[in-house]
Formats: C-alpha cells, sequence, structure tokens
C-alpha cells in the first residue's frame, strides 16, 4: 500500500468512495479523488492538470470529468473541471465547491471537506449533465494516489 494511502484509513477512504458513488447518481459527470503528500510543482492547478490527464478525466464523452486534488503536507488542493463543464458553466462555479474544501480543510477536517466537496460537486453538475438511467461509470470511482 502506498505511503500517501495511509493518511486516510480504509475506512475513511470507503466514505470517500461512497461520496464519489452519490455524486455519480445525480450526474452523468465523472468524479475523481487524486491524493499526494506533496504537490511536485510549485503551480497546484498545473499539477492537478498532469493528474487530469493521467486518470484520463479527459477522455470522458461528454468530457465533464471532475478532479479533487490534494497535497496534504502542502495544504494545497484544487478543483478541476474539464472543458465540457467550462463551456457550459460560469468562472465562478467551482467556488462554492472549493469554499466547502477550505472551510474543512482549514479544521483539518479533509475526510468531511472531501465527502462535502464532491457531495457539492455533484448537485452543481446535476442541472447541466443530469444522470440518466443509461449512464455508462466511464472511470472508476477509486481515490488514486501520487508520490
Amino acid at each position: 500500500m502506498e505511503a500517501e494511502s495511509l493518511f486516510f484509513t480504509e475506512e475513511q477512504q470507503q466514505l470517500i468512495i461512497k461520496s464519489i458513488q452519490q455524486a455519480e447518481k445525480q450526474t452523468s459527470g465523472e468524479v475523481k479523488v487524486h491524493i499526494e503528500k506533496k504537490c511536485p510543482l510549485p503551480d497546484v492547478m498545473e499539477r492537478a492538470k498532469e493528474v487530469f490527464i493521467a486518470l484520463n478525466l479527459h477522455q470522458t464523452a461528454q468530457r465533464n470529468g471532475v478532479l479533487f486534488y490534494l497535497a496534504y503536507e502542502d495544504r494545497k488542493f484544487a478543483v478541476l473541471g474539464d472543458k465540457g463543464i467550462d463551456e457550459k458553466v460560469g468562472a465562478d462555479f467551482w467556488k462554492t465547491t472549493k469554499d466547502h474544501l477550505r472551510s474543512h480543510f482549514i479544521e483539518g477536517q479533509f475526510l468531511e471537506g472531501l465527502c462535502k466537496g464532491i457531495e457539492e460537486a455533484g448537485f452543481q453538475l446535476k442541472s447541466h449533465f443530469p444522470y440518466h438511467s443509461d449512464d455508462i461509470n466511464e472511470l472508476p470511482d477509486d481515490i488514486s494516489f501520487g508520490q
């Protein structure tokens, strides 16, 4: 098991995965969480873009993938949505989600922050990318871990 996975217990990881699954029941969007100890780049958004591509979030049919990136020792995070989302929403679309994360992370509540942020993302995406009964889960709902 990778060292970063020890940041969250197995039980906590399952709660995050459950949050992803619940969010994806509201939307055709795909949600991924990536966790690593340190952000290897000076700009957290640039790192999030690298991870986004590495996880194939840019290859969903509607280009509606969302990445929650957390580098916990550096206290950095990012929420990154794909082109399909950006074409339909305003520039401040992710502000509420980021605010949820930030308010919890400041208190050291990483699990609660991620779960609430994922829930908020599903809620916000629902109006632009509603869930349909024939939706296919295009990406695994697991958590990925970095270096």
